[in-house]
């Protein structure tokens, strides 16, 4: 499918945390608009659940990480190393990966251990690290990406997709709770946000669904998506708690679920 300019058509690829699960794969989601194809996060299962969801390594020209935890990055050396692979399918387009302050470093102790193997040379493989003690903003071909700082790790970032015709979407990391989402998410038509454990189980760094509810009421979100589910969550009604603080449209993700944000 192909939207355009029109809208954003994203996958949850993993709606799932560092919890080994048979039904949700670790953080991933992607997000297309027109032919191009963003992905955030790669935590473990992200390249196979990419085929499912009829999309190659090669089809991904920008990765965004919203922050460097093993189960949001545990796969992209693997990421990488896919995209030399020796048999006629290398890499042939750029490739960029946007990420917090401190990411160049990450990728260089990779290489310490991975070395060339996931080096893709720097013709076709670009770093943008962001200031992740302000607003950043960044323009492509057609949408622009923003991004403030979030209450998780000194690196977390969330981010925020505009397309050339007005429709957003966001996209939370892991976070607890944070002002900084509120302001980049206000209006937006789609905030895929982490909702990690149960109202009576919270803890600190994450969020839960009673308050990443509240954050969507706070900034008028069209669409709330509910993600990042510890297997506590499996066993709640986790819809019942995030509709004491949120009436809108709501979506719990699982993997593999599409979702179509289209402009007016």
């Amino acid at each position: 499918m192909t939207l355009g300019n029109i809208g954003i058509y994203a996958t949850i690829l993993g709606s799932g945390t560092c919890v080994p699960s048979l039904r949700r794969s670790s953080c991933s989601v992607l997000m297309e608009i027109g032919g191009t194809k963003l992905l955030f996060d790669v935590g473990p299962g992200t390249i196979r659940q990419l085929l499912k969801a009829d999309t190659t390594i090669f089809d991904i020209s920008l990765i965004f990480l919203s922050h460097f935890h093993p189960d949001h990055t545990g796969e992209l050396a693997s990421f990488l190393f896919s995209n030399k692979y020796a048999g006629g399918y290398q890499r042939k387009t750029p490739l960029s990966i946007v990420a917090g302050k401190g990411f160049s470093q990450f990728y260089n102790g990779l290489k310490t251990v991975y070395g060339d193997w996931i080096e893709l040379g720097p013709d076709i493989f670009n770093i943008i690290e962001l200031d992740n003690k302000a607003f950043n903003t960044r323009k492509f071909d057609n949408f622009t990406v923003e991004s403030l700082p979030v209450e998780h790790s000194d690196e977390s970032l969330a981010y925020r997709i505009t397309t050339s015709r007005g429709v957003s979407a966001v996209y939370s990391g892991d976070t607890d709770f944070s002002d900084n989402l509120i302001t980049l998410a206000v209006n937006t038509d789609l905030l895929i946000c982490e909702s990690a454990f149960p109202d009576a189980l919270k803890v600190k760094g994450h969020l839960t669904p009673s308050l990443a509810g509240k954050i969507a009421t706070r900034a008028d979100v069209k669409k709330l998506v509910l993600t990042h589910f510890y297997p506590e969550c499996d066993a709640e009604d986790i819809e019942r708690q995030c509709r004491k603080t949120y009436i809108g449209p709501l979506v719990i993700a699982e993997d593999l679920m599409k979702i179509e944000v289209s402009g007016p």
